[in-house]
């Protein structure tokens, strides 16, 4: 969300392009040391409101992952991001997650700030979207008993915002603007199919920031869903495929009963068949929502292939030899 003029030539070149993501010439400066929080839209603007329940509420799922629960964040309604600066050597580079949930709640821990500490350990900034819930994306309707999209994508509305906003700061968080992706979870990977294929914004012009280009310079999608159709291998209607869309990892474990791994196989496919670079990574097992923690299933090793991709990539500078 940050640094104007050199956002717009970040877009050009990187979040753009397809042959990778040239690194920095020289060391960015130092990042901030603490987090930041900061609001994604301007306290006096009016924004489309979910499908609330009650106000904004954090909990516990008893539901276990790694031997642990996790926690949910509900009724999102003024949406965030969170920058947490990288650990050790500053890299310049940057990975804005978005948590999965079904569009209807996060799992902020699991599938956000636990992505943060391992994206952060890596020299990277982490980005940490936590936008509009519920019913913000494609999602379960308990009234109609079926899928339904929202009037108003809000999700999208709040990544591209999101991605605008860190452009404009990028000088402030000592970001590399040619380097800022995108990585998400369940629903969250599926917004990043959809941030990484929206070749117009989803929302009015608000400020400066929205002049940037909101495209991904690269993209992490783990088991995504939201994409297949069911039928063969074709992709649900509304997701749409840009020749523009930004090298992209798919991660999917065969067994996942939530998320079937075509959503992932259906996605890479149509992204071959524009052209655009796809790597896809199917373990035999590992379920669905595992996040970052040890499962003692071969899906434990899916970070390793995540920070090759990442090094081959140009995000990350390669390993010394």
């Amino acid at each position: 969300m940050k640094a104007g003029l050199i956002a717009i030539a970040g877009a050009m070149l990187c979040g753009l392009a397809l042959s990778g993501c040239k690194p920095a010439e020289s060391p960015p400066p130092t990042p901030p040391r603490t987090p930041t929080v900061i609001p994604l839209w301007p306290a006096d603007l009016e924004i489309a409101k979910p499908e609330l329940t009650g106000p904004e509420e954090t909990g516990p799922v008893d539901h276990l992952v790694g031997g642990r629960p996790w926690t949910y964040v509900a009724n999102v309604s003024r949406p965030t991001l969170t920058v947490y600066p990288p650990k050790g050597r500053n890299t310049g580079a940057a990975m804005m997650v978005f948590p999965g949930g079904g569009y209807q709640v996060l799992a902020i821990d699991l599938e956000g700030t636990e992505i943060c500490d391992w994206v952060t350990s890596k020299g990277m900034t982490c980005v940490l979207l936590k936008y509009r819930v519920p019913h913000s994306g494609e999602s379960w309707s308990k009234v109609s008993r079926r899928y339904k999209l929202p009037d108003v994508p809000l999700a999208l509305q709040d990544a591209q915002r999101a991605m605008r906003l860190v452009r404009q700061r990028a000088a402030e968080f000592a970001i590399d603007p040619n380097r800022i992706g995108v990585i998400g979870f369940s629903a969250g990977g599926h917004l990043v199919a959809d941030i990484s294929n929206a070749d117009t914004s989803s929302y009015a012009a608000v400020d400066a920031a929205d002049a940037l280009s909101s495209r991904p310079s690269f993209a992490v999608g783990v088991y995504p869903g939201h994409l297949w159709s069911g039928q063969g291998m074709t992709l649900r209607p509304f997701n749409t495929i840009s020749r523009s869309a930004p090298p992209t990892l798919l991660i999917h474990a065969q067994d996942d009963a939530v998320d079937d791994p075509r959503h992932s196989i259906a996605y890479a496919r149509a992204l071959e068949a524009v052209g655009v670079p796809v790597q896809t990574h199917i373990f035999p097992k590992g379920g669905h929502a595992f996040g970052m923690r040890p499962t003692g299933q071969a899906v434990d090793q899916w970070p390793d292939v995540m920070e090759a991709w990442l090094r081959s990539r140009g995000v990350l500078p390669k390993e010394a030899t």
